[in-house]
């Protein structure tokens, strides 16, 4: 929610940064002032000219350290707007609990963008640890499917526009916010298709979607070890808690 919520383009604007600036800049800072070429190699499928736009621009205007607390602000604010008193509930406690601990499970071997985020100091209020606790999560498996995706020899552009031969998102939703051609979107898809892993018309051969489906199985087999941290019961448990959170936040996006 932190890439959506009106509360973090106004704590980065306040800090002099604004658009997609705040974004990068703000996922990325955890890694301290990287230059650009990290930045478009750990997020993956975004053209590197909207990258490069961004940073290290953003680094000259606030450091990361002030952009990693302009966005920890912003997520306080976010939650405390949209879930009110639950922020302070027993069941808020219990969630940042199990997912803190799922969190601190995750080993972070080949995996930059976790590894950064991680390394950050916990925050002391319940609502901020489930939200730290399930960024880092969120990295955790973003590395390992970046890794999974490499492997295969799948390229960011190429990674998206499988994406939207699955049917899950619109092509034209993955382009626009990746910042994609027409041209480049349409080489990508050429090359899948002289693969045997695309038609012409951008959906799947059939070896293409045996491909993805292998690909996402491996992020998940990477992605399991923190999980096994609080077992089957504790993933059912946090999910539980968390359920009417994370869709009271998806109601206002």
């Amino acid at each position: 929610m932190i890439y959506f919520v009106p509360e973090a383009a106004e704590a980065y604007a306040a800090l002099g940064i604004t658009g997609r600036s705040g974004y990068f800049a703000s996922r990325a800072a955890p890694m301290g002032a990287v230059s650009a070429e990290v930045v478009v190699a750990t997020f993956f499928n975004f053209n590197p000219e909207v990258v490069h736009a961004a940073i290290p621009g953003a680094w000259q205007t606030a450091t990361p350290s002030a952009i990693v607390d302009a966005r920890f602000a912003a997520a306080d604010a976010a939650l405390r707007r949209v879930l009110g008193d639950a922020v302070e509930s027993p069941e808020m406690a219990e969630a940042a609990g199990l997912a803190a601990e799922a969190a601190r499970a995750a080993c972070c071997d080949g995996r930059p963008l976790a590894a950064a985020h991680a390394a950050l100091p916990w925050p002391d209020d319940d609502h901020l640890v489930l939200w730290h606790a399930t960024s880092v999560l969120r990295e955790h498996r973003g590395d390992g499917h970046i890794a999974a995706l490499t492997l295969a020899g799948a390229s960011g552009i190429q990674a998206l526009v499988m994406h939207a031969a699955s049917g899950d998102v619109p092509r034209g939703i993955l382009q626009s916010t990746r910042a994609w051609s027409d041209d480049a979107w349409d080489e990508a898809l050429d090359d899948l298709v002289a693969r045997g892993w695309a038609e012409r018309d951008g959906s799947f051969t059939a070896e293409g979607r045996v491909a993805r489906a292998e690909i996402e199985a491996s992020t998940d087999r990477a992605a399991a070890a923190p999980w096994a941290a609080i077992g089957d019961d504790g993933i059912a448990r946090l999910r539980e808690l968390a359920r009417p959170w994370s869709k009271a936040l998806v109601g206002v996006l």
